[in-house]
């Protein structure tokens, strides 16, 4: 290449730092298809010293790369960025400022207000004083309620450098042999610092994990943690603030040891911190929940990931900060000083770094209030909009007891919500007492001194919200395409809580919403170009993204969207358990008979059921002349088709499913009661939202075992019948998961292996 001179200083070679240096090519060969040319090397890479020799005659056309494209597509909606892409384009052809221009006849140098104007990344990221807003790329709502003072915009934290430099040590994770000869870093560093090969990301499309490691889960007597790759889990040094930064360290063991605390170190918060601080992928599906009289393990776990949350928010700021004021400091002394070390890299192309799925708002509500509390006293000076926040995501009651902007740490747990009155269970009242709404999305944003509940999503920080409210807003980018959901291209931690719950909802919402996370953004939305990190611009973002997934048990939806859609390079960790099972909380005399049906494949599972019922239960029922017979049926297809069944066989039936009006449900109960319809079917999921008690059973049928261990003993403790009840129970090998939690995983592993197809409990 020619000589350049005058060069943007945001516009150059980047070169690798020293300690990533060893076997890698620079950036911009990286980012370039050098024409093979007899003084090439093997590789197609020019060797150093020849390439100021090629001429302009031996290059030929070269394809343009991801990072050109991006600058293409950018350029087409902001001046700045073209004018950057143009001035790329000039430096690779060997261009000089002086004489880019004698073909042409064009002007020789960029606007100096357009080369302001490409330095407005730093902005969007994490805004800096007396930057002006190009109205073309802001993307921005709400400007002037975002607007910020001046010690909104320093640096949270960067006195806690500290705790950069032993992070790792603190976490009880072994660094990497090459980073370790180096510095050992913080495990945000370590992950966001590594650079994948494109062998590597093809190895981890295609690649089979495998769990070589277990090791005793702390206060589960019958849980082990599995992982693959290396063992990362043991003891920490209790003084070493475990991979937190300082101040939040702080924060977290004051609000610990207010709450009655004595032993942080030893505590389940600490541990799952410590687990999630890894950032490997997490799934632990046996987390017993709030209303389950778990609020001990629930809030544990969910405190451990509010503060990894934090923790990653201000390690992002921080940084980015660190080099915006290394960035000024340098461009002070020269401002045509080109910024070629990696180490700048530190954006994304948008600003959301956490994405937190809940159920619920009550449930959204209790995490906000809790990540509120969780905040150093110093960056919640002002937590604005929280009236609103607290109006819309709670009831009458929640709103008329706020009184306090700040409840004393250790008051808020999820057994504060008291079961009334009712003929309802206690974890139904406690799970819908407050506000069930499904639909909802926040953005929260972190200053120095304040938090901002309902901020614009591309100035948020992190975004709560339902897998329901995500959906809409990207269906709404489909149907109108001034819209977009850009804001979730740079998530790099997702947390799904409560994902049982979910289930309950719509699981495919929620897999539609994780395949939207990570895509390459169509605008630029206010981002600096050239501070975006290597892999971002690879379209590696989805290998990096850690997803903590917690849930109340395992389901093969669960289990597919971990093995499938969770692609951290880091590795993975799950939780295995054993389950005893709940046939005890059967109380009354029934004869429960299992009765195995066999099914060739996954695929044709639905189908081996179905006929089974069909050819082998109905003609049963059908000929009976007693009524009183319910069929509880765990999904809404199964229903369908089992509705559909029962109307050509002309069957006396009535339906109680989650859709159904409350005329008509109220209608069916009276019906089956009096015995007017033989047969009631009833969903799982109908159960799930209402809790009937359903009078007038003499026979059941259970279709589908319940994903809801509870609700197998509150449906069989329901028959009216005195004397020689039972109750059916339909099942097949591929149903393992729910049948290890209902009779035991021993007795569910003997029950689909034996020769033997039919098995009683009594």
């Amino acid at each position: 290449m020619g000589k350049q001179s005058a060069q943007n200083p945001r516009f150059g070679k980047r070169k690798i730092p020293n300690k990533f240096n060893t076997g890698r090519k620079t950036r911009r060969l990286e980012e370039e298809n050098v024409a093979h040319s007899p003084s090439s090397t093997s590789s197609g890479e020019l060797p150093k010293e020849e390439s100021n020799g090629v001429s302009e005659d031996e290059m030929v056309y070269k394809e343009p790369s991801m990072y050109d494209k991006l600058l293409m597509t950018l350029g087409s909606s902001s001046k700045s960025v073209a004018a950057a892409y143009k001035q790329r384009k000039r430096q690779e052809e060997g261009l000089s400022d002086t004489e880019k221009d004698e073909d042409d006849g064009t002007e020789s140098s960029i606007d100096s207000d357009e080369e302001d104007d490409s330095e407005e990344g730093v902005d969007d990221e994490f805004p800096t004083k007396g930057k002006p807003k190009d109205p073309e790329i802001a993307g921005i709502e709400e400007q002037s309620e975002d607007a910020e003072t001046e010690d909104d915009l320093e640096t949270s934290d960067l006195d806690d450098q500290e705790s950069y430099d032993s992070g790792v040590h603190y976490l009880g994770i072994s660094c990497p042999s090459a980073v370790e000869e180096s510095m050992c870093l913080s495990s945000f560093d370590v992950h966001f610092g590594h650079k994948l090969t494109k062998a590597e990301v093809e190895n981890l499309s295609k690649k089979k994990w495998k769990y070589e490691w277990e090791v005793p889960a702390v206060g589960m007597s019958k849980g082990k943690w599995a992982g693959t790759g290396e063992c990362f889990i043991k003891d920490d040094n209790p003084n070493s603030g475990y991979g937190l930064k300082p101040k939040l360290y702080k924060h977290w063991l004051d609000v610990y040891n207010t709450s009655g605390g004595n032993n942080f170190h030893s505590s389940r918060q600490r541990l799952f911190f410590s687990l999630f601080n890894s950032y490997r992928d997490i799934l632990h599906c046996n987390k017993k929940p709030f209303y389950h009289r778990g609020s001990d393990e629930d809030s544990s776990a969910m405190d451990a990931y509010i503060m990894h949350c934090l923790n990653h928010v201000f390690r992002t700021r921080d940084l980015v900060m660190k080099n915006d004021a290394k960035v000024s400091k340098r461009q002070e002394i020269d401002n045509n000083e080109i910024l070629a070390d990696d180490s700048f890299l530190d954006h994304g192309f948008t600003r959301p770094k956490v994405l937190i799925i809940l159920p619920i708002a009550s449930i959204a509500l209790r995490v906000v209030k809790r990540l509120i509390q969780l905040t150093p006293s110093a960056h919640k000076v002002n937590v604005e909009h929280m009236d609103r926040f607290c109006r819309e995501f709670g009831t009458e009651d929640d709103h008329d007891n706020e009184d306090e902007k700040e409840i004393p740490p250790g008051d808020l747990d999820y057994g504060s919500v008291k079961p009334h009155k009712s003929t309802k269970p206690g974890d139904f009242q406690v799970l819908f007492g407050g506000n069930s709404k499904d639909d909802f999305m926040v953005g929260i944003k972190f200053t120095k001194r304040s938090i901002k509940l309902y901020s614009d999503f591309y100035t948020s920080d992190m975004i709560v919200a339902s897998s329901v409210g995500l959906l809409k807003k990207i269906d709404e980018a489909k149907v109108n395409k001034e819209k977009d959901v850009d804001y979730l291209s740079s998530i790099e931690v997702l947390i799904v809580d409560h994902a049982d719950v979910i289930t309950m909802q719509n699981w495919n919402f929620l897999k539609s919403v994780v395949e939207q996370l990570n895509h390459i953004p169509s605008k630029q939305h206010g981002t600096d170009v050239m501070r975006i990190r290597q892999w971002y611009l690879d379209g590696y973002a989805s290998f990096y993204r850690q997803m903590i997934l917690l849930s109340y048990y395992s389901t093969p939806d669960i289990n597919s969207l971990f093995n499938k859609n969770c692609n951290n390079y880091h590795g993975k960790v799950k939780l295995v358990h054993e389950h005893k099972g709940v046939l005890p909380k059967v109380v009354l005399q029934v004869r429960q008979i299992y009765q195995r049906f066999d099914a060739d494949s996954i695929e044709h599972f639905d189908d081996a059921r179905f006929e089974y019922f069909t050819t082998k239960v109905f003609p049963k029922i059908k000929d009976s002349i007693e009524g009183g017979i319910m069929i509880f049926i765990s999904s809404y297809l199964e229903y369908v088709r089992v509705r559909n069944f029962l109307k050509s066989q002309s069957a006396s039936f009535c339906l109680l499913h989650e859709y159904a009006e409350q005329s008509d449900i109220s209608r069916a109960r009276v019906q089956f009661f009096e015995g007017k319809r033989k047969i009631m079917l009833y969903t799982e999921r109908s159960h799930f939202y209402h809790r009937y008690k359903i009078r007038g059973i003499q026979n059941l049928i259970i279709y589908s075992l319940p994903e809801r261990k509870e609700f197998y003993p509150e449906v069989v403790n329901m028959i009216d019948g005195s004397h020689d009840v039972a109750c059916t129970v339909l099942f097949s090998h591929f149903d393992l998961l729910r049948l290890e939690r209902i009779v035991g995983m021993a007795s569910a592993k003997r029950m689909v292996t034996s020769k033997m197809s039919m098995f009683s409990f009594s």
